[in-house]
């Protein structure tokens, strides 16, 4: 997997081998720190769909890894999720999360969508400057509300407007912070490599 994120500009192995260990050691990380970030997490009032920290820690890792790795994060939590291990909200797991008649699938299949899209920005140098990672967090973000919003708004069977109030206002202030978070973490790291090598 090659690309020009953070943590692949930092993790170069030397054989093939080793490419294949540190691959497999990036998403195994990539999958804890997104399952613990799960677990923070509480209910706000007049909505099924919980407040989390997972946003910020799938575009974190998205920007953080590229496309390959930030797909291959997400696939891997997201099967972890399905095969019973408790990575979901609140130590939730199973298949059944991510059908259509669950109100929060469409934002792990968002999530997915996200890492990847954010990581294919962030190979492209967007993961450097604020004024760049800044954008490319938010259409992350937008990925995540628009799945997730198309997903409960069918699961729920209710107007596009009901949709709305459930499943997106109440995270616009929450969801601000925690762009604002991981759209600065990554280029502060980007300066400290920069003056590290320097």
């Amino acid at each position: 997997m090659s690309s020009t994120a953070l943590v692949p500009s930092l993790v170069r192995p030397s054989n093939r081998v080793a490419a294949v260990v540190a691959d497999a050691v990036l998403v195994g990380l990539g999958v804890v720190l997104i399952g613990l970030s799960a677990q923070v997490t509480f209910h706000l009032p007049n909505t099924p769909v919980p407040f989390t920290g997972q946003t910020f820690a799938v575009l974190l890792v998205g920007g953080a890894y590229g496309a390959s790795r930030g797909f291959a994060t997400l696939a891997a939590y997201l099967v972890v999720g399905g095969l019973g291990f408790g990575v979901f909200e609140g130590g939730s797991s199973g298949w059944d999360v991510l059908r259509f008649a669950s109100v929060t699938g469409g934002y792990l299949v968002g999530m997915l969508v996200a890492a990847t899209l954010v990581g294919w920005l962030a190979d492209r140098g967007w993961d450097r400057k604020a004024r760049r990672s800044l954008p490319a967090m938010v259409l992350g973000n937008v990925v995540i509300y628009v799945c997730g919003y198309f997903w409960l708004k069918h699961a729920l069977d209710v107007s596009a407007v009901t949709a709305w109030h459930l499943g997106v206002r109440p995270f616009l202030p929450g969801d601000a912070v925690k762009i604002l978070l991981a759209a600065g973490l990554l280029p502060a790291a980007w300066k400290a490599v920069d003056a590290i090598r320097r």
